[in-house]
């Protein structure tokens, strides 16, 4: 059954008249004629009687109207939505990111792109390193954003962004009126911890190398439940700056003899075409 047998077939149903259906349809007569009658013998059956009158619909033809205007209309959604992509009229993009990225950069990144192609539409999936990267080899996402260690044999990774750490406590923390914070002094203060932190294991080394060891009082992988915790005075978390919420309750501080920082970067799974919006995107992210 090929698709130009239902339109014939559809636009008899709309004109009952072979020769004007002809004319709408933009095909000669002997043209259409000959598809409705391969399509008639497709399905065992005649699917019009002719009459002075013009035409009309037999017992099949009005039970094959219907499914076959449906088979249309979705093929031409189809096309439809194949066109909107090709032209940019709607772009989807679905970026994969790490659980410990801020947001800051990302969310500003993406005001910035939708200005310039505000036809865009951006999908953000916040997931675990594991997951993101089995979504990206799947085909799930375009782009993920982390800052996880890969191999460049199987991604194509493109550096964003290098940023530091901070101590981040509430205004009303003792800690707050500090310009920067020792590790000794960390060691003395309760934690707020995030286990799936990148930098978490050279903190630690870090301390232990100075013989001191910090305590945790609470745990989380969730940064916006720990900021939380720090916003009610209940101890310090250490943070990327793009995840430091600009909070006028919060205050972020420097560690003192301490220098870590992470780069986030860019994963394009190798065996995926990339779109150029895509690449735009990277781009913007990168951009200062």
């Amino acid at each position: 059954m090929e698709m130009n047998q239902i339109r014939y077939f559809l636009a008899v149903c709309q004109h009952r008249n072979f020769t004007h259906a002809a004319s709408a349809s933009n095909v000669s007569q002997p043209s259409l004629t000959t598809a409705i009658k391969k399509l008639e013998h497709e399905l065992g059956g005649d699917l019009f009687v002719r009459d002075r009158a013009g035409c009309r619909l037999t017992a099949l033809g009005k039970l094959m109207q219907p499914r076959l205007q449906k088979a249309h209309d979705e093929t031409q959604a189809a096309k439809a939505e194949a066109v909107r992509h090709t032209r940019l009229e709607r772009v989807p993009i679905s970026v994969g990111v790490g659980e410990t990225i801020g947001h800051n950069r990302i969310s500003a990144a993406v005001e910035r792109f939708r200005t310039r192609l505000p036809q865009a539409e951006i999908e953000l999936i916040v997931a675990s390193t594991s997951k993101l990267l089995a979504g990206l080899r799947e085909g799930e996402f375009d782009v993920v954003v982390t800052a996880a260690t890969v191999s460049e044999n199987l991604y194509r990774i493109d550096q964003l962004y290098d940023e530091a750490y901070k101590v981040v406590v509430s205004k009303s923390h003792p800690l707050s009126g500090r310009n920067a914070i020792s590790l000794s002094t960390l060691a003395e203060t309760d934690m707020l911890d995030r286990p799936n932190c990148e930098m978490r294991d050279a903190l630690h080394r870090a301390c232990a190398d100075q013989g001191h060891e910090l305590y945790a009082a609470y745990r989380s992988n969730r940064v916006d439940w720990l900021v939380e915790l720090a916003r009610q005075g209940l101890g310090a978390v250490i943070l990327p700056t793009t995840a430091i919420p600009a909070d006028r309750d919060l205050v972020s501080i420097l560690i003192d003899g301490l220098e870590i920082s992470r780069t986030v970067s860019a994963l394009r799974y190798r065996h995926q075409t990339t779109r150029p919006e895509t690449n735009d995107l990277i781009r913007e992210i990168a951009r200062v």
